[in-house]
C-alpha cells in the first residue's frame, strides 16, 4: 500500500480528477494548500504598496492506493497536471504502514479497495 500525495495548480484539478476517474482510481482526498518552490512567488502592487507574495495557491491531492495501482495513478496525474512549465507541481509517494476503514474495520489493502 501507498500514499500518493500530489501537489498541482489550482486550475488543473479538474483535468487531474477526470484522469484519475479514468484510470478507476475514484478515492482521494483534496485540500488546499499554500507553497513555494522555484517559482519563488512574485510581487503585486496595490494601492501604491508593493507586496511579495510567496505563498502560491496549490492543490493537495492525497490518494491511497494498492500497488497495483501505484504507476496508474501516478501517469494519470502527470498526464492531466504537466504544463512543462515552471510550477506544475511535485508527486511523494510514501509507504502506507495500515489502513482502516472506519465503519467496517476492514484492515489493510481491503479497506483501500
Amino acid at each position: 500500500m501507498k500514499m500518493i500525495t500530489a501537489l498541482i495548480q489550482p486550475e488543473k484539478l479538474e483535468s487531474v480528477k477526470k484522469a484519475l476517474f479514468d484510470a478507476e482510481v475514484h478515492k482521494m482526498t483534496v485540500t488546499s494548500a499554500h507553497g513555494c518552490g522555484q517559482q519563488k512567488g512574485y510581487e503585486e502592487t496595490f494601492r501604491g504598496v508593493i507586496s511579495e507574495i510567496n505563498l502560491l495557491n496549490k492543490i493537495r491531492i492525497d490518494i491511497a492506493v494498492n500497488e497495483d495501482f501505484v504507476e496508474p495513478t501516478i501517469e494519470a496525474v502527470i498526464g492531466a497536471a504537466r504544463t512543462g512549465n515552471i510550477g506544475d507541481g511535485k508527486i511523494f509517494i510514501t509507504e502506507l504502514k495500515e489502513c482502516i476503514r472506519i465503519r467496517t474495520g476492514e484492515r489493510g489493502n481491503a479497506a483501500i479497495g
